[in-house]
């Protein structure tokens, strides 16, 4: 499922609307390629935390087709979206959303608990999901010593990487990156990135990444303004 070529992500005639009020996201078309690192941006209330519960399977589509590693998401029932998710997609939180009475290691480990297609790919790969987790700790900057310790007892940083590790263990084709560098400073932002961008090359995963900040635009193929793609937002201002 996982390819090098293609598309990690297609969108077309997309239409969003909570019940009872216009549609807040409109968007003609959007994609990524395999293995693309995209950023994101947008002001408040232009659909991007929206948008992105539509491409991880969570909200559904009032219209339209969303395709992750080619595969329509409106052609899943329930519980086998909730299983592509597992398989497919990494998510990094601007809270990171670890669980905090659970070692570092544990944390990481947490998707192959779930996911089939991640033990596979780590399988095939020549490798185990417990030293997968050592190599992307260390690839992140995570000492050993520091991966038995629980999550709350780690620093926002060190927390940040966990989420990172955990995102992209398993070689999922896209991985979506909420404001994860929010509480960093520039130096920290830009450390974190460059680790994020290497180890998501290193396993051919697309990087969608959502932020305010602009200053971190250089680093991405390309750069794409929600509000200008969403036409609900459009005739709004209009």
């Amino acid at each position: 499922m996982n390819s090098q070529q293609g598309l990690a992500l297609e969108i077309a005639g997309l239409v969003f609307a909570w019940p009872g009020e216009a549609a807040c996201l409109d968007i003609a078309a959007f994609s990524m390629s395999a293995g693309e690192k995209l950023f994101l941006h947008g002001p408040s209330g232009s659909g991007k935390t929206t948008l992105l519960s539509i491409i991880g399977g969570v909200l559904h589509a009032s219209a339209g087709r969303v395709k992750v590693s080619g595969v329509e998401l409106a052609a899943l029932g329930a519980h086998a979206r909730d299983r592509f998710r597992a398989d497919e997609i990494g998510f990094v939180f601007q809270l990171f959303n670890l669980i905090p009475y659970l070692s570092a290691r544990d944390n990481i480990l947490l998707p192959c608990r779930f996911s089939a297609a991640r033990r596979r790919r780590i399988a095939d790969a020549g490798t185990t999901p417990a030293d997968e987790a050592q190599r992307l700790a260390a690839r992140l900057d995570l000492p050993p010593e520091l991966l038995d310790r629980p999550a709350m007892a780690l620093s926002v940083g060190q927390q940040q990487r966990v989420a990172a590790a955990r995102a992209l263990i398993g070689r999922p084709a896209l991985v979506i990156a909420d404001e994860p560098t929010s509480a960093l400073d520039a130096d920290r932002q830009v450390r974190f990135l460059d680790l994020l961008m290497g180890e998501c090359a290193a396993v051919g995963a697309a990087l969608l990444f959502v932020s305010h900040d602009r200053r971190l635009t250089g680093h991405f193929d390309r750069v794409v303004n929600l509000a200008e793609m969403n036409r609900a937002i459009a005739e709004i201002a209009a």
